[in-house]
C-alpha cells in the first residue's frame, strides 16, 4: 500500500467510526431500540444490510479458495453455509413465522412456545447460552480471517491485524447499537458494490485461462500443486467422487459430502437458523416486508458470487502467468495486490474492510442480545431500567468480542473452523430448533437437553474422534453425523420422559405462528374456515419453497458461468432462472399481501380448548 491508500482508509475507518457515535442518541432510548431499531426500519434496510453481513470476508477468502482450487465443486461444498440457501426457505414461510412471534431474541421465543414456567425457562436459557458460545466461536472465526487479509497490506502479524479490525467495528457497534449495525451495513454494502463491479471488470478484461492449469492445495503441513482441464473445472455437473490431495480429501466421496450438506442446510434452514440473521425477522414490520427484505436479500447476495470467481479466475491468471500462489485461503490479498493500480487498492480494502466490518457488527449485536434480554432482565436484575439495560449490551459487547478474540489466536485454518461451526456444531444446534416448529408434543426439556447434547458432541468429536480417522473423506461425515445423532436422541428422551408443554401454551403457539407439521392436535380445535385457511397458506407455502431452492440456486450459479464466460452454461441456466422466476410469481409472490387477512380472523377466533 502507497500513502494514498492509506489515507482512503483511514478516511473510511474515521467516516464509519464517526457515524455510529452520531447514532448513539437514537440507539439508546431503550433495548427495543439498541437490538431491532424499534422495529421501525424499511425492508429494504434490513435486507441491505442483511446482504452486507453475510458478504463477510472470512466467507470470502474461504469461498474464493474453494472456487480457485476445485471450481463449481466448490460451489456445492459452499451450500454447506456460503450459498445461505436457508434464505429461501425463509422468504416463503420461516421469516414470518419468526416475525410473528414479536420478540427480541430466539432464547425469549422459548417462552412463546415452552410457556413461562420452569420448561420455558430451562428452554430459554440453554438457548442463550449457546447462542452466545456459537457467537464467540463465530467472532474467533471471523477475526482469522480479518486478520489475515488486513495484516498482508499493513505488514503487521495477522493477530495484531484482527483486534484493529475487530476494535473499530466494536466502536461504533456499542454506540450505535442496530440502528448502527443496518445503517452503516447499507453504506459498507454500497462499498462492496463497488468492490464486485471493479473485481469483475478486471477480471474480464485480464483473466483468460489457460486450457490447462495448476492450483495449490493445503496437504497440513504445507501445500502441493494439483492439474485441472478448464472444461472440468468450469462443469456445472459435478462428480460424485473427487481425487484431490491434501486437506481437501475430505470432499473425495463428493456425492455423500453434498447430501449431508444439503440435509445440513435444510435442518437449519426449517428449524429458523438464529443469531443476526433472524433478528432482522423479528424487527420486521410485517409478514409482507419479512418476505421482501429476504427477496432483496437474496438479490443482493447473488452478486458475491462473481466476485470470488472473479478472485478464482485472477488467482489462476497469476499461477499461470507469475506463480502459483501457495496459500488458496491468500488469494484475495494477492489479487488486489498485483492486479489493482495506487488508489483504487485503498479503495478495495476499505470495501473489504467493510465487509469485515459489517458481519462483526452483527455478530456483536446479535449475541449481547442474548445476555440482555435473556439472563440478565429476565433472571439477574428484572427491574433494571431502560438506561442500564443499554449499558449491560454495551459490556456484553465487550466481552464477546475479547473472548472471541482470545480464542482466534490458536485457529490457522479458515476452512478448518469454518467447517466444524456450520457442519458439526451447526448441526448439533440444528435439530433441537427443527423440532420446535413441527411436532406440538416437543416440549422445553426436549429442546434443552438435546441442544446440550448436541454441542457437547460437536467438540468431543472436534477434539478427539475427527483426529482419530485415518481416512480424511470421513471426517466429515463423523462431524455431521455424531453432534446430529446425540442431539436427536437427547431431544426424543428427555420429551417423552416429562409432562408436555401447557395446553394453552401450545395452542397461543400454534394461533400466534400457524405453523405445518405435526400439530393435527391443535389445529382440529379450530373452527373450520380457520383450519382452511391455515391449510391453504401451509400448502401454499409448501409448494413455493420447493420453486424458491432451485431459483436461488440457479441465481447464484448463472453469476459463476458468465464470470467463467462459459456462454452454453450461462444461457441454460439464465433460461431456467426465468421459468423458475415465473413459478415464484404465481406461488408466492402474489401472496404477499394476503397473509394479514389470515391473521386478523385468526385474531377474532375463539381459543383452542382441549377436548377431554
Amino acid at each position: 500500500m502507497h500513502e494514498i491508500d492509506y489515507f482512503i482508509v483511514a478516511i473510511y475507518l474515521l467516516a464509519i467510526i464517526a457515524f455510529g457515535i452520531f447514532l448513539e442518541k437514537k440507539a439508546s432510548t431503550g433495548i427495543e431500540s439498541y437490538f431491532l431499531g424499534n422495529r421501525n426500519l424499511p425492508w429494504w434496510v434490513l435486507g441491505a444490510s442483511g446482504m452486507a453481513s453475510n458478504t463477510d470476508l472470512a466467507g470470502t477468502m474461504v469461498i474464493a479458495a474453494l472456487i480457485y482450487a476445485l471450481g463449481t465443486q466448490g460451489f456445492f461444498i459452499e451450500i454447506r453455509g456460503g450459498v445461505v440457501l436457508i434464505m429461501a426457505i425463509l422468504m416463503v414461510f420461516m421469516g414470518k413465522w419468526n416475525r410473528r412471534a414479536k420478540v427480541m431474541t430466539l432464547a425469549e421465543w422459548m417462552r412463546l412456545r415452552f410457556g413461562t414456567g420452569r420448561e420455558g425457562n430451562t428452554a430459554r436459557i440453554i438457548s442463550a447460552v449457546a447462542n452466545i458460545i456459537f457467537s464467540i466461536g463465530a467472532m474467533s472465526y471471523f477475526a482469522v480471517a480479518g486478520g489475515k487479509f488486513l495484516g498482508q497490506f499493513l505488514t503487521v502479524d495477522d493477530h495484531t491485524a484482527s483486534i484493529l479490525l475487530i476494535g473499530m467495528a466494536l466502536v461504533y457497534t456499542v454506540a450505535s447499537g442496530f440502528y448502527g449495525v443496518v445503517w452503516t451495513d447499507v453504506f459498507q454494502g454500497i462499498l462492496i458494490f463497488l468492490a464486485i463491479i471493479y473485481v469483475c471488470g478486471i477480471a474480464l478484461h485480464t483473466a483468460t485461462i489457460p486450457e490447462t492449469f495448476s492450483v495449490s492445495i493445503p496437504n497440513g503441513t504445507g501445500f502441493e500443486l494439483y492439474n485441472w482441464n478448464f472444461s472440468d473445472w468450469s462443469s456445472i455437473s459435478p462428480s460424485f467422487t473427487l481425487d484431490l490431495p491434501g486437506n481437501y480429501a475430505i470432499f473425495n466421496l463428493f456425492g455423500g459430502v453434498i447430501f449431508f450438506y444439503v440435509v445440513k442446510v435444510f435442518m437449519e434452514g426449517f428449524g429458523g437458523a438464529g443469531g443476526y440473521m433472524i433478528q432482522r425477522y423479528f424487527a420486521a414490520k410485517s409478514d409482507r416486508e419479512a418476505g421482501l427484505l429476504s427477496l432483496f436479500w437474496i438479490f443482493l447476495l447473488s452478486f458475491r458470487w462473481p466476485l470470488v470467481t472473479a478472485f478464482a479466475m485472477l488467482g489462476i491468471h497469476y499461477g499461470a502467468t507469475k506463480e502459483v500462489i501457495s496459500d488458496p485461503e491468500l488469494i484475495l490479498p494477492t489479487v488486489i495486490g498485483e492486479y489493482v493500480p495506487t488508489g483504487a487498492r485503498g479503495l478495495l480494502i476499505a470495501c473489504f474492510i467493510a465487509a469485515a466490518m459489517s458481519t462483526f457488527d452483527s455478530i456483536i449485536n446479535a449475541s449481547a442480545a442474548y445476555w440482555v434480554k435473556d439472563i440478565y432482565q429476565a433472571y439477574l436484575k428484572p427491574q433494571a431500567s431502560e438506561s442500564q439495560l443499554v449499558a449491560q449490551g454495551r459490556l456484553a459487547s465487550i466481552l464477546i468480542v475479547l473472548l472471541g478474540l482470545l480464542f482466534s489466536f490458536n485457529i490457522t485454518s479458515i476452512n478448518d473452523i469454518w467447517g466444524w461451526l456450520t457442519l458439526g456444531l451447526g448441526a448439533g444446534l440444528s435439530v433441537p430448533l427443527v423440532l420446535r416448529w413441527y411436532w406440538w408434543r416437543f416440549n422445553g426439556y426436549g429442546f434443552a437437553i438435546g441442544t446440550i447434547a448436541g454441542m457437547l458432541a460437536a467438540i468431543i468429536t472436534k477434539l478427539m474422534i475427527e483426529p482419530s480417522l485415518s481416512e480424511p473423506q470421513f471426517k466429515e461425515y463423523a462431524l455431521f453425523l455424531v453432534p446430529s445423532i446425540c442431539s436427536f436422541v437427547g431431544c426424543i428422551l428427555a420429551t417423552v420422559l416429562t409432562e408436555p408443554t401447557e395446553w394453552e401454551t401450545t395452542s397461543n403457539f400454534y394461533l400466534t405462528t400457524r405453523p405445518f407439521g405435526f400439530w393435527d392436535e391443535v389445529r382440529e380445535q379450530l373452527p373450520n374456515n380457520i383450519q382452511a385457511k391455515i391449510k391453504q397458506e401451509n400448502q401454499r407455502d409448501i409448494l413455493a419453497t420447493f420453486v424458491a431452492i432451485p431459483w436461488q440456486l440457479t441465481l447464484f450459479m448463472t453469476g459463476i458461468a458468465f464470470m467463467m464466460k462459459r456462454w452454453d452454461t450461462f444461457g441454460f441456466l439464465l433460461l431456467g432462472f426465468i421459468v423458475l422466476s415465473i413459478a415464484l410469481y404465481f406461488t408466492w409472490f402474489r401472496y404477499l399481501s394476503k397473509e394479514v387477512k389470515i391473521e386478523n380472523n385468526l385474531q377474532n377466533s375463539d381459543k383452542i380448548s382441549k377436548n377431554q
